[in-house]
């Protein structure tokens, strides 16, 4: 069974970093392809960045990039989310997912894995 804990988040001053951690049970990250989402108060769930298991490409969405970046350690079945220059623009639930495909699609239904989710909030 897929499990997926995720770990890091929590208060921010804009400009500021995080990393967020999603590592993985039950699973050889090998095969799998992941992508980070988020969930804003009141607004849809939306993708912010995924990685195929393919050959490790990634994708972000428009508002992170340059600012995020996915990566991830086999070795520790982890991925990473590392997010620097925050804004509260960028304040949501974030959420990991996993899917045994070779190529990560920036469609949410693409995934039926999900982590448990983890507050981020920026704000002075």
């Amino acid at each position: 069974q897929v499990q997926l804990v995720q770990s890091g988040g929590g208060l921010v001053q804009p400009g500021g970093s995080l990393r967020l951690s999603c590592t993985g049970s039950g699973f050889n990250l090998d095969y799998y392809s992941f992508g980070w989402f988020r969930q804003a108060p009141g607004k849809e769930r939306e993708v912010v960045s995924i990685m195929s298991s393919a050959d490790g490409s990634t994708g972000y969405a428009d508002s992170v990039k340059g600012r995020f970046t996915i990566s991830r350690d086999k070795a520790k079945n982890t991925v990473y989310l590392q997010m620097n220059s925050l804004r509260p623009e960028d304040t949501a639930v974030y959420y990991c997912a996993a899917e045994r495909r070779a190529r990560a699609t920036y469609c949410r239904g693409d995934f039926s894995s999900w982590g448990q989710g983890t507050q981020v909030t920026v704000c002075s």
